[in-house]
């Protein structure tokens, strides 16, 4: 592996030169001698540790990219929706994402097909918790036989075409597909400067473990891989150890809750495994649930709460006292905060994507994008923690806002320890960096992912501008 040498680099001690070799940093100073290395003017920008991205969905991320936009901006009225659907390539399934009751109200199969009923489509709400079917799509993945709790019945008992929280039973009833390349995903994450991702998906079925790990040991994915979805007793086989075994993720359901006997047994077999938990959690009531849960079972160091979207004043000493780290995502206050305000209680907006109250109450917090679902650029994500505007330009929570820097450092932690404190460049750490260009004083600014010039994993460059 030849090596790199990143001159005249900006770091928190000020510039200096940076030697990478074997896919780590062996030297800082000033003057280094190149010794055949590679060198890199960095011309005074600032070179950090590679962003961690701490909870996103990497085969959600690449299927998003090849179907239909169903929802704002895109699209905003039924009739919209209608022509969305019937300019889809092709002329089998129609995939659609990004559906919000905004566009055309809470979709059945019958409503689908009056706005299209030619070809099966299956249309996911942009919580990527409710795929909606419609007639034809209904039959061909075999609703009416189906025992799935996530399939929703009417009081007749017949299917409505909506399919809660039930992905990987889904797609056992689809036509059977691989899952999607990774390669333009892979891409777009260096080009954000980001060197390591948490796979939040649940449940992960075999083909999908199996093309993760291949993804990443083929080079399609370079970054570190830490894993949620991995079945309790099990581990992808020959994986390499940049790829890792995360918590063990478990779903809160908004449809339907779990009962908290259920909840704790669950919680119970994953400490027993040897592995911590990370529920998602997006309403009050699921975090009192998981929170009365905690103090019945126990906590485990690494468990964290996915999302955090509500947590009332009164449980942050508990989120405390638990030391639970919650991961959050602060871009969908940019993505889709003038829904939060028309819709959410304006008793619930002090409480929604809290992040200044935990950091000052010292629970850990670490950001994410949730991608597809949310933003994946982490520059953007990072903006909307220091305004938190909605797209008109009003503040959801204001006195929820973090400082720049504050919010960066949030990307910085480790994966196997999210809310912790911030990686650094060091000699012997792992070479993962980003190299902008321009001073971090200067990015914190005005946080954009056009100031990225280089991404750097293990020693070898993944993207350069």
């Amino acid at each position: 592996m030849t090596g790199l040498l990143l001159r005249n680099v900006g770091l928190l001690t000020g510039r200096c030169d940076v030697a990478v070799r074997d896919g780590r940093i062996t030297a800082i100073g000033a003057g280094l001698d190149a010794d055949g290395a590679e060198v890199i003017d960095g011309r005074g920008g600032a070179l950090l540790p590679g962003l961690h991205d701490h909870h996103l969905h990497l085969h959600a991320l690449a299927a998003d990219a090849a179907s239909v936009r169903c929802g704002p901006p895109h699209v905003r009225t039924p009739a919209e929706l209608a022509r969305a659907l019937d300019a889809a390539p092709g002329d089998g399934w129609i995939r659609g994402v990004g559906y919000v009751e905004t566009v055309a109200g809470l979709l059945d199969a019958a409503a689908l097909d009056l706005l299209h009923a030619r070809r099966p489509v299956r249309l996911q709400h942009r919580s990527g918790a409710l795929w909606v079917l419609n007639s034809a799509a209904a039959a061909l993945a075999g609703l009416d036989s189906a025992h799935h709790p996530g399939v929703e019945r009417n009081d007749a008992g017949h299917p409505t075409g909506r399919v809660w929280r039930a992905d990987p039973w889904l797609r056992e009833h689809l036509p059977a597909t691989r899952p999607p390349p990774l390669d333009a995903v892979g891409a777009d994450l260096a080009r954000f400067g980001i060197t390591g991702v948490t796979d939040a998906t649940p449940d992960l079925p075999p083909d999908s473990l199996k093309a993760l790990v291949h993804a990443h040991t083929t080079g399609v994915l370079p970054q570190r891989l830490h894993l949620l979805g991995v079945p309790l007793g099990e581990d992808p086989d020959e994986r390499p150890d940049t790829v890792t075994t995360g918590p063990y993720k478990i779903v809160l359901a908004d449809s339907e809750p779990p009962d908290f006997e259920a909840l704790s047994d669950t919680v119970r077999r994953a400490h027993a495994h040897g592995r911590p938990v990370a529920v998602h959690c997006v309403s009050r009531e699921a975090l009192l649930l998981l929170l009365a849960v905690f103090d019945e079972v126990g906590t485990r160091f690494g468990d964290r709460i996915e999302h955090g979207a509500l947590i009332p004043a009164e449980s942050i000493p508990e989120l405390r006292r638990h030391r639970l780290c919650i991961v959050t995502q602060p871009g969908f206050l940019t993505h889709r905060g003038d829904d939060y305000l028309d819709r959410v209680d304006p008793r619930d907006l002090p409480d929604l994507y809290r992040c200044r109250s935990l950091l000052d109450a010292g629970a850990p917090l670490a950001m994410s994008s949730d991608a597809p679902y949310g933003p994946l650029d982490p520059w953007a994500v990072i903006a909307a923690a220091t305004d938190r505007s909605a797209p008109t330009g009003d503040a959801v929570g204001a006195q929820e806002a973090l400082t720049a820097a504050e919010a960066l450092d949030r990307y910085l932690s480790p994966l196997d320890g999210p809310g912790g404190g911030p990686r650094r460049v060091q000699v012997g750490t792992p070479a993962d960096l980003v190299l902008l260009d321009r001073p971090l004083t200067d990015t914190l600014t005005a946080p954009s992912a056009e100031f990225v010039r280089y991404t750097v994993i293990r020693g070898d460059v993944r993207y350069s501008h």
